[in-house]
């Protein structure tokens, strides 16, 4: 009898449609029946504590540590992961070489009225636990004011529902993944507002001597969305990004072209330092790791400081 593939993941409603497309994929890919696959829900410390920034609590690795210790120990098969909650840096064993397609990578502003964001009046409080999307909005309007806001999608709309803030920022693919057509969203352009690392792709993990597991996955690797990954990754490496950084970024492929944007920002969106790099999408992780560089070296030594 075949064992079980064991499928990791948060338990978010979000995670879990990321977790049953992925099942889906791999059941159509193999001929696999229902049974084959077992989808393994974890707590994780970033879902536990909802009441601190996660820059308190120790940032990125606190949506994947518990899965991937559980992968470790041989508890679950592969992880299912939303990529721009991942660290660059996998534990020693795991690998993260999956990318399902790319869904739409650009964030929504939500509002309970459909309210665009330059409808928005002077001194109107916006929420958001992104310090990326804080530091953009603050240089576009330094007049709003940002509040903490965290939690899943459905926690963020009762708290604008509860008057906490009048907007907040969601990522577009999660809406569409949720099929949440009843939020009202207006989707930003990436030339207003450039998303995270990654955002809109799938990874999936597994541990880097299941050959079972990289032969299951092989069928489910999305070429292009592997490249554009790899340059938005290899940027966030070179900037050692995390929690604590604002840092956006978007790669896309044209032919065999990838065009890579980048920027930085100070924490308050007092400036921006912002790049591109364009090239074959063979040099896609080259290119990431030479436009890091690049605005590293414009930064003066102050401009991740807190402020």
């Amino acid at each position: 009898m075949t064992k079980t593939l064991k499928i990791g993941t948060r338990g978010s409603p979000l995670a879990l449609a990321q977790a049953h497309e992925t099942r889906n994929r791999l059941m159509a890919a193999h001929g696999m029946p229902d049974e084959a696959i077992e989808i393994v829900i974890i707590s994780t410390t970033g879902d536990r504590v909802q009441n601190r920034a996660l820059r308190e609590i120790g940032g990125k690795g606190l949506f994947t540590k518990e899965i991937e210790e559980a992968m470790l120990s041989g508890e679950i098969d592969i992880a299912v992961h939303s990529s721009k909650d991942m660290p660059v840096e996998q534990p020693e064993g795991l690998v993260l070489d999956c990318f399902l397609e790319r869904e739409d990578p650009r964030d929504a502003f939500i509002t309970l009225d459909g309210k665009a964001l330059a409808g928005l009046p002077e001194g109107a409080v916006v929420g958001t636990s992104s310090l990326r999307r804080k530091a953009q909005l603050l240089h576009k309007r330094p007049d709003l004011s940002v509040v903490e806001f965290r939690g899943n999608v459905q926690t963020r709309m009762r708290k604008l529902q509860d008057g906490v803030a009048e907007a907040t920022f969601l990522a577009l693919a999660g809406l569409n993944r949720l099929n949440a057509q009843h939020i009202s969203r207006q989707p930003v352009d990436p030339s207003e507002m450039l998303p995270a690392i990654a955002q809109g792709t799938i990874g999936i993990e597994r541990r880097a001597d299941d050959d079972r597991a990289d032969a299951l996955l092989a069928p489910l690797r999305h070429e292009l969305t592997h490249h554009r990954t790899a340059a938005e990754r290899a940027f966030l490496a070179g900037l050692d990004g995390s929690c604590e950084t604002p840092i956006a970024g978007l790669a896309a492929i044209d032919g065999n072209t990838l065009e890579l944007q980048g920027e930085i920002l100070r924490t308050d969106g007092s400036e921006v330092l912002a790049g591109s790099r364009s090239g074959p999408v063979s040099q896609a992780a080259e290119m990431g790791a030479s436009l890091a560089a690049e605005l590293l070296s414009q930064a003066t030594d102050d401009f991740f400081d807190w402020k």
